[in-house]
């Protein structure tokens, strides 16, 4: 299946080009791989998309075509519980992948993902990017570094979610967009509902909103609409430290 035919909704445009100037991350997996890639299929097959606002650019069940990478913007990644409830499993920002847990033997998304905010996202085809594995080894070694890392931050998380309470869990989520996205202002840099909260905290819109309340009282955070400010970083932090925040960065 084609980008043309899966993305019709999305602006495209062909991205050849002889540099990678995204980022200059030590981190970032097709930063440190651009040189090896440039003359491969992958880099010849790469497509620009854009989403704007809202938009979804994977559905979850659809069959796997490829993986993202975010060139600007932040990413939504969720999947749905019982009931039809949407669990948020991660938020990604620019030169994060989306949709390589799909990439293998899977032949259907396990996730969907929805633009945040306005996003440009490369877009690698799984034909092609199956081809640069087994071209090019040191690029197949550095991705299953990356899958590795991966997969331990999973487990770390999962670990850390079943012996939390829910107050803890809803810090825990304060401090990790904190350290992920920032401050503007003095306001977390990714406004969200208090429903998206609940979904990546694994608990309800009620109770965030309740523990929002408390932490407002207790002058550990503030708040205007959708926007959440942290007051006091090292007292979130000592509250939860016995469970290692800071592995999931």
């Amino acid at each position: 299946m084609s980008p043309s035919s899966t993305f019709n909704d999305l602006e495209q445009k062909s991205a050849l080009n002889g540099s990678c100037d995204i980022c200059k991350s030590a981190d970032c997996l097709i930063h440190n791989n651009f040189e090896a890639l440039l003359n491969s299929k992958l880099q010849r097959s790469n497509i620009v998309i854009k989403c704007k606002k809202g938009q979804q650019f994977i559905i979850e069940g659809a069959p796997v075509n490829g993986l993202f990478f975010i060139k600007n913007g932040t990413v939504k990644v969720f999947r749905t519980g019982i009931n039809g409830r949407e669990q948020i499993v991660r938020f990604a920002k620019p030169c994060e992948i989306i949709g390589h847990r799909g990439f293998g033997t899977q032949e259907y998304y396990s996730i969907g993902a929805i633009a945040l905010q306005d996003t440009e996202l490369n877009y690698f085809s799984k034909e092609h990017l199956q081809e640069a594995l087994l071209e090019n080894p040191k690029f197949a070694y550095n991705m299953m570094l990356f899958y590795a890392n991966e997969l331990n931050k999973s487990e770390n998380k999962v670990k850390s979610i079943s012996q939390m309470t829910v107050r803890e869990r809803v810090i825990d989520t304060l401090l990790f967009l904190h350290r992920k996205f920032g401050n503007l202002r003095g306001y977390i840099n990714l406004p969200l509902s208090r429903k998206e909260y609940a979904d990546y905290a694994g608990t309800t819109e009620e109770q965030v909103i309740r523990i929002f309340s408390v932490l407002k009282k207790e002058r550990l955070i503030t708040a205007q609409g959708k926007k959440i400010g942290i007051a006091n970083v090292q007292l979130l932090k000592n509250e939860i430290s016995e469970h290692n925040y800071f592995l999931d960065t």
